[in-house]
């Protein structure tokens, strides 16, 4: 708004003085260009232009007072139109003569004018005024198009030459290139584009020959239009990126995984670590415990149980427990598998026993794995195990979709999307790096604990030495002492009364220093972690395998590169098979829990029962009937809760029988021939094993193994115990005796095998099976007797003294004649199998 003030005192409009130095008039009119006067704006928020409009009104006041005192040729000003974006001021003056002379002398004569008077040169700029003629018809516009060292230079009529235009441009300032005219669609103009050395150059070469008429190729004339260009014009950026995928997709996506692994990985290196020391946990924090001590336990004591410990309970653990303490005290070069049945206790123990050593623990629970149903909740439930934050689960389907666009774009995939057994191992690795800083952030605080306490220990020992005696031997020959008083010289130190000590007690001083030094080599290995895998089982979930392979393998790597102690929780020894070829040339270090005896299953109930202050005095029958459901805890602890809540001893445990009689004759048999189909063994091979178990308490794993109806196949034994229907019991790593799976199976299978419609249905199948066999084995007997036959007939002049066919025929009728007897034996029973099935009915 000042601007236009000041422009419409000077003279006409603004609008009209820009008309009038448009045309060229007979009324001797022209024009000049004034720069330097006002800063030349760069940018939209350009600080200087507010400046500058402050500054203005002064200004323009001065350079017309100059202007004033300039008479050459009559000179006299029309109107001034300052153009503040571009730095200078369009002064439109009149003069009486037409020639190019009389223009130079009135532009020399106002430079003169304003080097003479400086209150006209800006702050902003050391360079004094200098005046250009204008030669085009100028557009001093106001829009967003700010001043740049290139000009584009567009031909309205044939192109010009380069040297043309750097003769018409050079006396504006150093020009640094000069473009060819490029190609460019019909109905644009061609265009060259020229790079001034210096902005101020550029901007008044752009006002003074824009508009200005050249003499182009064929001697036509051309006008020029200029404008500014920029060095990187709009768009250009994503123009080439788009026309560049090939390039710009692998670039983004390295400096993606770049900015993860700089800026993201050591916050989740943090995060996990801050799990594992309790920095984020609130019941660790200063104040807080002395809150709680103050205030809450002061007002209330919680009642602690009067449950013994597990060690007086359960004393089949102890040679467990001692082996896990060994695994610890020693630096990890395996993973330590510990196995047993649901609910015989192995995770309570691990957790005291790691409670007892105060080692910094990560435990993953692979139950919690099992449960996601889908890849962004397996990998959201594993960083909330380990604590790895933060975590961008929605960026896996956004990279599939990134694959999917780079296919169609450049014809392959980018490669950004990686499987989930990849992205779990990626999380692993992060977990693997934070674990190794818990250790040496652990050591280091230990050896200056150790530090401390030694030289604390060698402080005490030097306050408590007593000073060394001494004998003054001069004094010998006062007293008169024989020849030694004649050789007294000086003192002579002698031992105290510690000195003298025998050799026995230096041996023992020894051997307490071997005991010391051994002890601290065996605490090498505390300020490592302990990785803690629950429930690592080859069943549940649909990422079952991808969770195995990958937790096997990084669980390997922990112990081979001695990271953290790694304990695996498992309810079954087939588990570690994936453990076992991660680690191929270590064994695993297999601690096993067992049910417990007799003995100590009823000193668990009597002292669950105290507890519920139910009844505690147990009969005979009530002893006999909780021996039936052996040392299995979960069993044990559900019988306690019967009772608690008014059922008998007996009714409680003829329930939990009869339960499981229920849900083995649907998971073991199946519903129907048709569910039977999806079991991975036959219901042949289940009734042999579950019949023979009701007789005893365990079989040899190879009899059943080698017989009918297993005939070898040890798949089908692995996966009944996978199924924890049985439990293979090994001597020295290799199968030896088959049991039931859990104690109280065995009452089970009595209850099955006793059933006379159920074992009746079986035993017909089984017997059917073993018709089959032996209706086999007749017709391969006959068909080979047959083809003895001939044989005989054929070589029966060779066979004079020996006939090898004959022995082989008798044989041959041996086996045919038993497996007949067992034919019509198998068929009797089934037929009187029927008939127990037709009265049962």
């Amino acid at each position: 708004m000042m601007l236009r003030r000041l422009v419409a005192v000077s003279g006409p409009s603004a609008r009209s003085s820009i008309r009038c130095f448009f045309t060229n008039t007979q009324a001797r009119e022209g024009c000049v260009f004034v720069d330097s006067v006002f800063p030349i704006q760069v940018g939209r928020f350009d600080p200087r232009r507010y400046i500058g409009n402050l500054r203005a009104e002064p200004l323009l006041t001065s350079l017309k007072q100059s202007l004033s005192a300039v008479k050459e040729q009559n000179f006299q000003v029309l109107s001034l139109d300052p153009h503040p974006k571009d730095g200078g001021v369009f002064v439109r003056f009149e003069y009486d003569s037409d020639s190019e002379e009389a223009l130079r002398r009135i532009r020399e004569a106002i430079e003169k004018q304003l080097t003479n008077n400086a209150q006209v040169t800006s702050w902003w700029s050391r360079r004094l005024n200098k005046v250009w003629t204008v030669r085009g018809n100028p557009w001093p516009e106001d829009m967003d198009r700010f001043a740049s060292h290139m000009i584009k230079v567009s031909f309205e009529g044939p192109d010009v030459p380069q040297e043309t235009l750097y003769s018409l441009l050079r006396p504006y300032g150093r020009i640094s290139d000069v473009t060819e005219p490029t190609p460019v669609p019909s109905g644009t103009l061609r265009s060259s584009v020229v790079t001034f050395h210096r902005l101020r150059d550029a901007t008044v070469a752009r006002n003074v020959i824009h508009g200005f008429q050249v003499q182009g190729a064929g001697g036509t004339l051309t006008k020029l239009r200029c404008f500014y260009q920029y060095p990187i014009q709009a768009h250009v950026i994503r123009d080439w990126v788009s026309s560049h995928p090939r390039v710009v997709l692998p670039v983004l996506f390295f400096l993606l995984g770049t900015l993860t692994y700089i800026v993201f990985d050591p916050i989740r290196i943090f995060m996990v670590q801050g799990k594992m020391l309790d920095w984020f946990d609130l019941n660790e924090f200063t104040i807080y415990k002395w809150l709680k001590a103050n205030t809450l336990e002061r007002l209330y004591t919680p009642a602690h149980p009067s449950t013994l410990p597990i060690e007086e309970v359960w004393q089949e653990r102890k040679d467990a427990k001692d082996a896990i303490l060994a695994y610890l005290s020693d630096q990890p070069r395996t993973v330590a598998f510990v196995y047993g049945p649901q609910g015989s206790g192995k995770t309570i123990m691990v957790e005291s026993v790691l409670k007892e050593v105060d080692r910094k623990t990560l435990v993953i629970d692979c139950r919690e794995l099992q449960k996601s149903t889908s890849d962004v909740q397996l990998l959201s439930a594993l960083a909330k195990e380990t604590g790895y934050m933060p975590v961008f689960s929605f960026l896996n389907s956004m990279n599939n979709l990134i694959d999917l666009a780079s296919a169609g774009l450049i014809g392959q995939k980018a490669g950004f999307s990686t499987s989930i057994e990849e992205q779990l191992q990626q999380i692993l690795n992060v977990v693997a790096t934070a674990l190794k800083k818990v250790g040496s952030a652990h050591r280091e605080q230990i050896e200056k604990e150790a530090q401390k306490r030694k030289k604390e220990e060698a402080k005490q020992q030097k306050q408590t030495k007593p000073p060394a005696a001494s004998h003054d031997g001069r004094l010998d020959c006062v007293s008169g002492n024989g020849v030694i008083s004649e050789l007294g010289v000086g003192d002579e130190k002698i031992q105290d009364s510690t000195g003298d000590a025998p050799a026995e007690s230096q041996e023992k001083q020894q051997e307490g220093q071997a005991a010391k030094r051994q002890k601290n080599e065996a605490n090498i290995s505390d300020p490592l972690p302990v990785v803690v895998i629950r429930s690592y089982a080859s069943k549940g979930g649909m990422h079952r395998e991808e969770i195995m392979n990958v937790v096997a393998t990084w669980a390997a790597r922990l112990a081979e590169s001695q990271i953290a102690h790694v304990i695996v929780i498992s309810d079954n020894r087939e588990n570690a098979r994936k453990l076992t070829k991660a680690l191929p040339s270590k064994p695993l270090n297999y601690i096993a829990f067992y049910d417990a005896d007799s003995k100590s299953a009823l000193s668990f109930v009597e002292q669950k029962l105290k507890d519920t202050n139910a009844k505690v005095d147990l009969n005979r029958e009530e002893i006999a009937y909780i021996e039936r459901l052996g040392g299995r805890s979960s069993d044990l602890e559900s019988l306690v809760y019967k009772v608690s809540t008014g059922v008998t001893i007996k009714e409680g445990v003829e329930d939990i029988i009869n339960r499981g009689v229920r849900e083995l004759r649907k998971s073991t048999f199946g519903d129907d021939a048709e569910d039977a189909k999806g079991l991975p063994w036959g219901r042949e091979q289940a009734w042999a094993v579950m019949k023979s178990l009701a007789k005893e308490a365990q079989i040899p794993y190879h009899d059943v193994l080698l017989n009918f109806p297993f005939k070898g196949d040890e798949s089908a034994l692995r996966s009944m115990e996978e199924a924890e229907l049985i439990t293979i019991g090994t001597v020295h790593g290799r199968p030896s005796v088959i049991r039931p799976g859990r104690p109280v199976y065995r009452y089970v299978f009595e209850r099955l095998v006793n059933d006379p419609v159920f074992r009746a249905t079986q035993e017909i199948a089984y017997n059917n099976k073993l018709i089959t066999a032996a209706v086999d084995t007749i017709k391969s007997c006959e068909t080979e007797l047959l083809s003895l036959k001939e044989i005989k007939g054929e070589f029966s002049g060779y066979l004079q003294f020996s006939d090898p066919s004959k022995d082989r025929a008798q044989y041959l009728l041996k086996k045919m004649a038993k497996a007949e007897k067992e034919l019509e034996k198998l068929e009797q029973e089934n037929d009187n199998l029927k008939k127990v099935l037709v009265k049962n009915t």
